[in-house]
């Protein structure tokens, strides 16, 4: 399964910014998508996510600020982000957790990542 992201750029803080990330394909079950973030210097942190029919997680740093959806029809997951802020500039990269339908084998699946800069 390819992940595949949008919506990254560079935005004022205070602005807003809309990334998408859809697993195209069959034959899969996905249980979790979520979005992570790396900044330079720094380890991958989570950001937000979300079970299948479950309830959203978020990092305390954003709480209030961004929101996760997912499009279930679709297989994507959305991050809504309001109010940036300058620290909020890293890669942000999707993840999904799949189950095979056929094996059941689970396996992390991670998208190619998208710059999100906030100038101040």
């Amino acid at each position: 399964v390819q992940l595949v992201e949008s919506g990254g750029g560079l935005v004022q803080a205070g602005g807003s910014l809309r990334l998408s990330c859809v697993a195209p394909g069959s034959g899969f079950v996905i249980n979790l998508m979520a979005w992570y973030r790396q900044a330079p210097g720094k380890e991958r942190e989570l950001v937000a996510s979300i079970p299948t029919g479950g309830v959203a997680n978020y990092a305390d740093s954003v709480k209030g600020r961004f929101t996760i959806s997912r499009d279930y029809d679709k297989s994507t997951v959305y991050l809504q982000m309001n109010d940036l802020k300058p620290e909020d500039t890293a890669v942000y990269y999707c993840n999904a957790q799949i189950a095979a339908v056929v094996s059941g084998a689970i396996r992390n699946y991670w998208g190619q990542g998208t710059q999100v800069t906030v100038s101040s």
